[in-house]
């Protein structure tokens, strides 16, 4: 270590700019409590202990001076619970939707390793933690040792998932399509309403058929819409693509469809969090012709978290299934024609997927499931 450094380290610790102590924040109950992923803005996972709405936030916090015989002196010690949600348009805005605060300790010095426990009793948390394309939505605990020059400061993020009741009505979607004298199909899943582990089910039935087609793939996409009015960004991110159909089909012919969520980065279908962004879900089906026309159409579906307890009773009462049609059978709706280069790969990305979807699926809100007691089992997402 050169001289030079050794001064500068000497400084810092003289004028109060270095690290003399270190936070530690030990959660109750640590050791065998669930943890679940988060996808960080990197693209990366990290496991966070998982909390849910309603449920209590106790531990302790820990304070280890670094050099034992020197007193720390403070302004006071306070530990925080926030809620926040960042735009990465608006990086320097932080919106937080829940802030509590418990004091720990008053102006003061500390002479020892000291430890302060912690309680914020039955803690609501609305929303489900989320990391998308363009915001960011993040609990922590946050301790702040508050000092003249320079706070020290710990932070210890959290995973909360948001659980969701079995929807009383989750009608079929039935629907017509087609193109004027060329293609008329009748496409039909078997709900609009889907659990994060879910299958999908449904099927395709060709009533006319007079242009080539080459291969037909069904996919789910992500939209994630942020800000408001004239301000308003819409990403799509494609999460799952199948080709579904290989080859130029006949009249009367019947292609079946079935997609298995559960191996899927999948969150709940969320609408206006705090007016800030919402992330809805589609199905789009794609019809690629001999000229490398593609034909979309796409669908709205609900996406909801269910966790075990519910998944039991259901299996004692279970819900009968109504298959309405919405209405929307009786009428014929014509496919979106997109078209695209000879030679190209065909891609989801060509379709004007930034439109409004038509015919979305009923957008009734499926109430939460309020859990107050610890240690709730869950299904992962």
């Amino acid at each position: 270590m050169s001289w030079e450094t050794c001064w500068e380290r000497a400084a810092m610790s003289f004028f109060g700019f270095g690290q003399s102590a270190e936070i530690d924040i030990i959660l109750d109950g640590a050791a065998t409590r669930r943890t679940a992923e988060v996808k960080t803005e990197d693209g990366k996972k990290e496991r966070l202990f998982l909390f849910f709405d309603g449920e209590s936030l106790t531990g302790k916090v820990n304070i280890t001076l670094k050099r034992p015989g020197y007193k720390l002196e403070h302004q006071g010690i306070k530990i925080e619970f926030l809620g926040q949600i960042e735009l990465y348009y608006d990086r320097g805005n932080q919106h937080e939707f829940t802030s509590l605060v418990k004091e720990l300790a008053r102006p003061g010095e500390l002479h020892h390793n000291t430890s302060y426990d912690f309680d914020f009793n039955q803690v609501e948390k609305p929303y489900e933690v989320y990391t998308g394309t363009n915001v960011k939505l993040r609990y922590f605990l946050r301790v702040t040792v508050v000092r003249r020059l320079t706070d020290l400061v710990k932070e210890v993020d959290l995973a909360v998932h948001t659980l969701s009741s079995y929807p009383e009505m989750n009608s079929s979607i039935k629907m017509e399509v087609g193109i004027e004298d060329s293609l008329h199909i009748e496409f039909e899943y078997n709900k609009s309403k889907y659990h994060l582990k879910d299958v999908i089910v449904g099927k395709i039935y060709f009533l006319l058929v007079r242009i080539k087609i080459r291969h037909m793939e069904i996919a789910i996409i992500r939209r994630e819409t942020t800000g408001s009015g004239p301000n308003v960004f819409n990403e799509n991110e494609t999460i799952a693509k199948y080709e579904i159909m290989d080859g130029s089909p006949v009249r009367g012919e019947s292609i079946p469809i079935r997609v298995f969520l559960a191996g899927y980065d999948l969150t709940p279908t969320m609408r206006d969090i705090n007016k800030k962004f919402s992330v809805r879900y589609y199905l789009n089906l794609v019809l690629v012709d001999e000229e490398e026309r593609r034909y979309f159409k796409q669908q709205e579906i609900t996406l909801w978290r269910k966790g075990d307890r519910i998944r039991k009773s259901l299996q004692m009462a279970p819900v009968p299934v109504t298959t309405p049609t919405n209405g929307e059978s009786d009428q014929v709706q014509a496919f979106e024609k997109i078209p695209t280069p000879v030679n190209e790969e065909p891609s989801l990305e060509n379709s004007p997927t930034e439109e409004p979807a038509p015919n979305p699926a009923p957008s009734e809100e499926i109430p939460r499931v309020e859990s107050s007691a610890e240690g709730v089992s869950t299904e992962d997402a």
